[in-house]
């Protein structure tokens, strides 16, 4: 099956600038709070890490959370595989639906859970469950928005209406950061870090319920009731492979993280049954599609790196190797990110004049040069205003990527597999590099070779380039057919 047999739709009547409008704004209101969820985890894990892992140093304690951080990205591929059919299927209100009510369930398990005094193992099994929970919502909410957002806006202004997408998902990390401040500013030190790191898990879950009833009320993507299509077909054998290695996965990532003596064993396990569980999911997509498939994981893994690398890990790097105490660093974050996220819009306009290919060659091109001196130039930082002309000048450029990165993915892919293409690969590529960027920046600081991460940061950008490189301008050879 080609990439060209979406049947072209008939004349339908022009979207009106205030359905459409309201439309981005309501697809995008979800991935805010979606975004929000999945990144207090990250923001307020320096407090609640030695509740669930009292066992050795700060550091350690930071590496066995954010190591569960990253078993959540592994859970966004199996997530986008099932929510991309149901959302190609069923329509993208209903997966976007779907996936917040999802997010509210995982956020209230993390808020409840009792600590490993309390209750041992089972703290870090439960924490461990809620966050595979969370990482299938935001697999699938990733995919089901970024088409709806896609598919909504208009051909002219595609990359402008698009960089929403990626708007609303700093706007989550932003509230996130946001509410550590205030709790930091507002609790004692004891207090947060005793019961106050669960106040924004119940924010979050709370602020979902509101997004789910929202959902319900907008209207379907036109290119979606347009499908003639068949859908590529799902075997019984690529289910019951998924289902059977899913089990052994999630089995090993229980014992893994226990005190079990073979709990190392078992992680290495996890792992590897992890990728066998990715080769299954890929492999029909990839055969159908792929040029398109492996243009977004090598697309996804610099971005996703990168993304995380200067925003989530900046965090603990700006505490553990620049010097800054938690409360700084937390304003230096708020702040870089308010600014990333003002600049998104620009971007996209951007590439709607430039082209889509221009500001991705900028974005990783220009990334792989400023990495090493950003992060060298940032540990020796002592002032809070350079720190933040120095990140915010990585995510500036970063915003080259970012800001078209919906629209780039769901302009590859012809309607009736638009969600499960853009949702898996981006899933997996993101899983791979950018679920565990904060986890290897950690084990090189453990290892005295911390330095060793900015290359590494570097060499990924690379390989984003040279997909921007081979790649066709995506706007003037878009798969979207509908203005």
């Amino acid at each position: 099956m080609t990439d060209t047999a979406t049947a072209t739709p008939p004349p339908i009547a022009p979207m009106s600038a205030w359905r459409r409008t309201r439309a981005i704004l309501g697809g995008s209101a979800g991935n805010l709070v979606e975004w929000y969820d999945w990144f207090a985890y990250a923001a307020f894990s320096i407090y609640f890490a030695k509740v669930f892992f009292p066992k050795g140093d700060q550091t350690a304690q930071l590496m066995q959370t954010a190591a569960i951080f990253a078993v959540g990205f592994g859970a966004r591929p199996v997530g986008a595989w099932l929510m991309g059919l149901y959302a190609d299927r069923k329509g993208r209100k209903a997966g976007l639906t779907l996936a917040v009510g999802l997010m509210c369930v995982g956020s209230l398990i993390i808020a409840l859970t009792p600590g490993h005094a309390r209750i041992g193992d089972a703290a870090p099994m439960i924490l461990l469950l809620a966050r595979l929970l969370q990482g299938l919502s935001v697999g699938g909410e990733y995919g089901a928005s970024a088409t709806y957002m896609s598919e909504m806006a208009g051909r002219k202004r595609r990359g402008f209406w698009s960089s929403f997408q990626y708007v609303t998902l700093i706007m989550g990390q932003l509230v996130a950061a946001l509410v550590l401040v205030i709790l930091q500013n507002t609790l004692s030190k004891e207090d947060l870090a005793d019961w106050g790191w669960r106040i924004p898990f119940f924010v979050g879950a709370v602020l979902a319920v509101v997004v789910f009833w929202i959902r319900t009320g907008i209207e379907e993507s036109v290119s979606h009731q347009n499908v003639t299509t068949a859908h590529d077909p799902v075997s019984r054998r690529q289910i019951a492979w998924v289902g059977g290695l899913l089990l052994a996965t999630v089995g090993s990532m229980v014992v893994g993280f226990t005190q079990a003596p073979f709990a190392a064993t078992a992680q290495y396990g996890a792992v590897a049954l992890l990728v066998a569980t990715y080769a299954a999911l890929a492999a029909p997509l990839v055969s159908r599609h792929p040029k398109q498939t492996l243009a977004i994981i090598g697309l996804t893994a610099a971005g996703s790196l990168a993304f995380y690398a200067y925003t989530t890990y900046m965090l603990k790097f700006l505490v553990n190797t620049a010097g800054f105490d938690k409360a700084t660093a937390g304003a230096i974050n708020l702040a870089t990110l308010a600014g990333f996220m003002l600049i998104q819009p620009l971007f996209g306009w951007a590439s709607d004049r430039l082209g889509r290919k221009t500001m991705l060659v900028f974005a990783f091109g220009v990334g792989a040069l400023i990495a090493w001196p950003v992060f060298s130039l940032t540990a020796k930082a002592t002032s809070p205003a350079v720190a933040f002309g120095l990140i915010f000048a990585a995510l500036f450029v970063q915003s080259g990527y970012t800001s078209i990165s919906a629209v780039v993915k769901a302009e590859l892919f012809p309607t009736h597999v638009r969600a499960l293409g853009v949702a898996l690969p981006y899933a997996i590529g993101n899983a791979a590099f950018g679920g565990t960027a904060e986890y290897v920046a950690l084990w090189f600081k453990h290892e005295g070779l911390e330095s060793g991460f900015y290359l590494y940061v570097s060499a990924i950008m690379a390989v984003g380039l040279t997909v921007s490189l081979l790649l066709r301008d995506t706007g003037k050879h878009s798969l979207i057919l509908e203005d």
